[in-house]
Formats: structure tokens, C-alpha cells, sequence
């Protein structure tokens, strides 16, 4: 019996030693994978972010379009006034039906392109502080990101930068205020209407 005890523990021993270099592994493989999923996380927000900025910039310029047309104004109006951080004064006698479709066709996307970068910020925001938070906390959280964007672009921004690259200050000036904030309001609020469509949920394995 005595012999057989040394043995007995060198092997007890060795068990010990891969069992540790096991846990080592696992370990070390979990840490991994961990930091990989914090990275697609914010690489998957980002991504449907500027997928949802898409459809919240198209919900923003319908509401203008409908708005305008409602007032009896050309539908692109707030387009056409857009342009002129380019196209200086002669941007405001486009028109749809004459001299300017393809300028407007550009406008909108330049729009539509806007609201896709600003939807990076609203997504990851809403994924980053929102956790087992409803619809209530989003739609007063875009409010007040959708207001003070269009108050720093409008007034911090835009009402000394276009008046020194292209002589006027036409974008702060013809868009009414409360047109120019629920413009931004509506973007906001349908990121927090269709943030769930982005919302990440991982994969699991059913064990039937």
C-alpha cells in the first residue's frame, strides 16, 4: 500500500494539473469572447442605427412635405431652403416642376444621408442607458437629443457658418421655429418608435 501511494498521488497531481490548465483555458476563452461581443454590440448598433436614421429622416421629410403641401407651399420647400448651404439664394427659386428636379433629388438624399449618421448616436444611446427602460424614457430621451441638436445646428452652427461661407442666413431665417423643431422631434421620435427593430437579441441554442 505504501508503494503505491506515491504513484497514486503523482497521478492525483498530474489530474489536478490539467484540470487547472482546463480552467485556465476556459477562462481565458470566455474573457475572449466577452470582449467580442462588447464589440459587435456597438458595431451592431451602429449599423442598424444608421439603417433606422434612414427611416426616421423619411418619416422627418414626409411630415415637411405633407406640412407644406397642407399650407399650400411647393412639397421640397424645406429641401430647396436646405440648398442653399451650397447653392447660396438661387436655391430658393427651385422648382419641382421646372428648373430643379435633380437638385432636390440631391437634397433629399443628403437629408436622408444626415439622418442615417445622426440615428449612430440615437441607437447607441438608447442600447447604452436604456436597458429594461420603455417606450416612455426613449420618446423623452429623443425629445431632448432631437431639440438639442436642431438648437446647436440652427443657432450654434449654422446662423454664423452660412452667412460667412455663402453671404446669408437663409436656413435659420425661412424655417419657422416650430417647423425646424418638430422636424427634429419627429426624427427622434420615430428612432424611439423603432429602436426594438434594431435592438439586439442573442442567439440561443435550444436544447429540445
Amino acid at each position: 500500500m505504501s508503494e503505491n501511494a506515491p504513484s497514486d498521488k503523482l497521478a492525483e497531481l498530474q489530474r489536478l494539473r490539467e484540470r487547472v490548465a482546463e480552467l485556465e483555458s476556459d477562462v481565458a476563452g470566455k474573457t475572449a469572447g466577452e470582449q467580442w461581443r462588447s464589440d459587435v454590440y456597438w458595431t451592431y448598433y451602429a449599423t442598424t442605427g444608421f439603417f433606422l436614421g434612414m427611416l426616421a429622416a423619411l418619416s422627418s421629410l414626409l411630415f415637411n412635405v405633407l406640412g407644406s403641401v397642407a399650407i399650400g407651399q411647393s412639397p421640397f420647400k424645406i429641401i430647396a431652403i436646405y440648398l442653399t448651404f451650397g447653392l447660396g439664394e438661387n436655391a430658393l427659386n427651385i422648382d419641382t416642376a421646372n428648373n430643379g428636379p435633380l437638385a432636390l433629388a440631391i437634397g433629399c438624399c443628403l437629408y436622408v444621408g444626415t439622418g442615417m449618421v445622426l440615428g449612430i448616436p440615437f441607437q447607441m444611446i438608447f442600447s447604452r442607458f436604456g436597458a429594461g427602460k420603455g417606450l416612455g424614457w426613449r420618446l423623452i430621451v429623443s425629445s431632448i437629443l432631437g431639440i438639442a441638436i436642431w438648437l446647436v445646428n440652427y443657432y450654434l452652427v449654422l446662423s454664423w457658418l452660412q452667412p460667412l461661407l455663402f453671404g446669408g442666413n437663409w436656413i435659420v431665417e425661412n424655417i419657422p421655429v416650430l417647423v425646424a423643431a418638430f422636424t427634429h422631434l419627429i426624427f427622434g421620435w420615430t428612432m424611439a418608435l423603432t429602436y426594438p427593430l434594431g435592438k439586439y437579441e442573442p442567439y440561443h441554442v435550444r436544447n429540445d
